[in-house]
């Protein structure tokens, strides 16, 4: 996922193929304009020690053991690998079926910064885990490859959806910290953490698997690695899925910015279904009056917070900033109801004495809230600042303004406000590649029309760029679709498989919930379920 991480109070709305034909050797680095022409023979020659994985706190030992892994060695500095080396954990699990094998399937779940170990384990049920050796990796800098760490901040950080002009400069003071103690702990290896660099791994990781070419599948931060890899190495790639693409041309400022647009396009789609169901929901009958009585509870929860029971016997504050990511969850269209009867709940809270949500409204509040995880790495701060970005704090102050009245939903102004990156303390030892498809097949891209975090527009921009074929999800904001959309999935199995590609560009559809609008004569199913049964 491509997401820029906050806390409880302020959580984020972001950034995931080849069949081997001839004879399976270990090939050497392809030489590219973009690959060094040093010599790395012995790190694309290199043996693999494969053993049973050993799982980590809280994993499952049976499930790990499913799968075998693998450090490997690469150069922390391609261009002059004497700097030093870096581990790179790899795992695999083997194809289902040998006679049917076609190569190997390598994935990358986003982020940047996202755990790709246990990826393995997640497609093992699905139907490309029948042709191809499934392949995961922690990139560099991540998990159990040599990590990236960025000292952790002190105390409640600073996230306001709707900040005032009086509050920029702590948020300004804030990303100017966040990259400091970057600069103070994450050492030499900073600026070698970057998207080509983890390109040139994944050539090495399929020199060692003694393959001529990979299949690739990626979601979010994901894609843009993929098509990375693509314009580094094109003779190495054949299939590749680009699974809730980020924007070729928004690389990685605008990408951000992008999330909260996206989120208010969402609440104003969401708004429109509730407008049709004013009897359930009574929040009006039209898209603007249900906007309006949105603004309306915004400004009583800014003015006086709702108390939200948790179940250590406390409560947490729930204020205009958490109604703002509340609705920025309208992404997910399957749980429409459930955001509509939780903003029933907020307002009736609102009206009350003293201002309180039940515990189950509660616990439900906490279940979409909860989607999007805190995390705290080097990675992540890091990569995203390999392109650059505006350092005109000025420019960020009007962004500012502009994000809290217009887009206010999911990041709202935060994500237009400066970052660790608008300071940066390293120079990247090079420019990003200039993404094309040029000496690999067609691939796929996979975009949800509702996704906040790699917005709709990314998914069209990026096959245009590459010449792939798109798949649009209609009714959906899923991040991610391989594997949760039936239509999506049977595509994407028949394109790895079969080397069957859809129409240049197709349509599948997601779900809404089956919740009557008020033209309809059904009656109105009662809920069976709690609230915070029907959020999960």
């Amino acid at each position: 996922m491509l997401i820029r991480t906050m806390s409880f109070r302020a959580m984020a709305g972001l950034l995931g193929a080849a069949i081997a034909t001839g004879a399976i050797v270990a090939a050497g680095p392809q030489q590219s304009s973009a690959a060094s022409s040093t010599d790395l023979s012995q790190y694309y020659n290199q043996p693999a020690d494969w053993a049973p994985c050993l799982p980590g706190q809280g994993e499952d030992p049976d499930e790990w053991k499913q799968m075998e892994c693998a450090d490997l060695v690469v150069p922390m500095n391609y261009r002059r690998p004497s700097d030093g080396n870096l581990a790179i954990a790899v795992s695999r699990i083997r194809a289902k079926s040998p006679a049917k094998r076609q190569g190997i399937l390598m994935i990358n779940p986003g982020g940047p910064g996202g755990d790709g170990l246990d990826w393995p384990l997640r497609l093992k049920d699905r139907a490309a885990a029948t042709g191809f050796d499934l392949i995961g990796f922690d990139p560099r800098g991540v998990g159990r490859s040599t990590s990236l760490q960025c000292e952790s901040p002190d105390g409640e950080r600073v996230e306001l959806s709707r900040p005032t002009d009086a509050q920029f400069a702590a948020i300004e003071a804030q990303a100017r910290a966040d990259e400091e103690r970057c600069r103070r702990t994450a050492g030499g290896i900073r600026k070698f953490v970057n998207t080509p660099n983890t390109a040139r791994d994944m050539d090495v990781i399929r020199a060692v698997l003694g393959e001529q070419r990979i299949n690739y599948y990626g979601i979010s931060y994901g894609t843009y690695l993929g098509a990375v890899y693509g314009t580094m190495f094109p003779a190495r790639l054949n299939r590749s899925v680009l699974d809730s693409s980020v924007n070729p041309d928004w690389v990685w400022h605008r990408q951000f910015q992008q999330q909260s647009v996206a989120a208010t396009q969402n609440v104003h789609i969401w708004a429109q279904w509730v407008a049709a169901r004013n009897k359930r929901y009574g929040f009006g009958t039209t898209e603007a009056k249900v906007i309006a009585r949105v603004e309306t509870i915004s400004r009583r929860v800014r003015t006086r917070p709702v108390d939200v029971p948790d179940d250590q016997g406390g409560s947490q504050t729930f204020d205009q900033t958490g109604w703002d990511q509340l609705l920025g969850s309208a992404n997910d269209v399957q749980h429409w109801d459930v955001l509509a009867d939780l903003a029933v709940k907020v307002k009736a809270a609102t009206q009350s004495k003293p201002t309180a949500l039940s515990k189950d409204a509660g616990r439900a509040l906490y279940v979409v809230l909860d989607r999007v995880k805190d995390t705290e790495d080097g990675v992540f701060p890091t990569v995203t600042c390999e392109a650059a970005w505006p350092t005109d704090l000025s420019y960020y102050e009007r962004q500012m303004r502009l994000f809290r009245t217009k887009y206010p939903y999911g990041n709202g102004a935060m994500a237009a406000a400066p970052t660790n990156c608008t300071f940066r303390t390293f120079t990247p030892p090079e420019t990003l590649p200039t993404l094309k498809r040029s000496g690999y097949p067609v691939g796929l891209v996979v975009q949800a029309e509702l996704d906040t975090q790699t917005q709709y527009q990314g998914g069209p921009a990026m096959a245009t760029r590459l010449g792939d074929n798109l798949i649009t999800v209609r009714d959906s904001g899923t991040h991610g679709q391989y594997g949760v959309t039936p239509c999506v999935t049977k595509k994407v199995d028949d394109y790895l498989l079969k080397g069957v590609l859809p129409g240049s560009r197709v349509t599948c559809t997601g779900r809404r919930p089956a919740v009557p609008d008020d033209d309809d004569d059904a009656p109105v199913a009662p809920q069976t379920l709690t609230l915070e049964q029907r959020a999960r």
